[in-house]
């Protein structure tokens, strides 16, 4: 059964595609055991955003240490830019499916990056952003009385608070200030 979070869902590899997939992304490193390419009609293999080998087999998918599993993938994914903004740019266009090969539904590193990609896709108001530089920025709005900046993300071509386009230099030049 697919579990939506925002246009995230996640769901097993080895369930039948639904039209409402939308892109289907695997994030395992290893391929599922018996599946057809075809079977799996993948948009993606993402090798790159799944768990390291040696977190994956240190967790083991002992429910006992998901909370620590979930703490320790977090940070692997605040290391992995590429991979991450890579997903990021695919969620914008519409719904998108992770797809993993564990049998724990509730357990397994497809929920943590789920979460991850929901919470790093928004701005500081909670709204979802544009495109997902990860890194948000304060930037400055001169000659505006009582407004001292607005929310962006680094890399956002449209700030969905103000619902305008940003100018190119303000999403190309501007400085991260975490």
């Amino acid at each position: 059964m697919a579990r939506a979070v925002s246009d995230i869902r996640v769901k097993r590899v080895y369930d039948p595609p639904d039209k409402d997939d939308g892109a289907r992304v695997l994030v395992d490193r290893l391929w599922p055991r018996g599946l057809h390419k075809d079977r799996a009609a993948l948009t993606l293999w993402l090798k790159e955003i799944a768990p390291s080998t040696e977190l994956r087999e240190w967790f083991g998918h002992d429910p006992a240490r998901w909370a620590e599993f979930g703490h320790r993938y977090r940070a692997e994914l605040t290391r992995n830019d590429e991979a991450v903004a890579q997903l990021a740019d695919l969620s914008k266009l519409g719904p998108m499916t992770l797809l993993y090969a564990a049998h724990d539904t509730e357990h397994n590193h497809a929920m943590v990056l789920s979460a991850y990609l929901n919470d790093h896709l928004k701005d500081r108001h909670g709204h979802h952003i544009a495109w997902a530089g990860l890194r948000l920025a304060w930037l400055p709005l001169p000659d505006r009385p009582g407004r001292n900046g607005r929310c962006c993300a680094v890399g956002a071509r449209e700030c969905r608070n103000e619902g305008r386009r940003l100018r190119r230099t303000e999403w190309e030049e501007q400085p991260d200030v975490f």
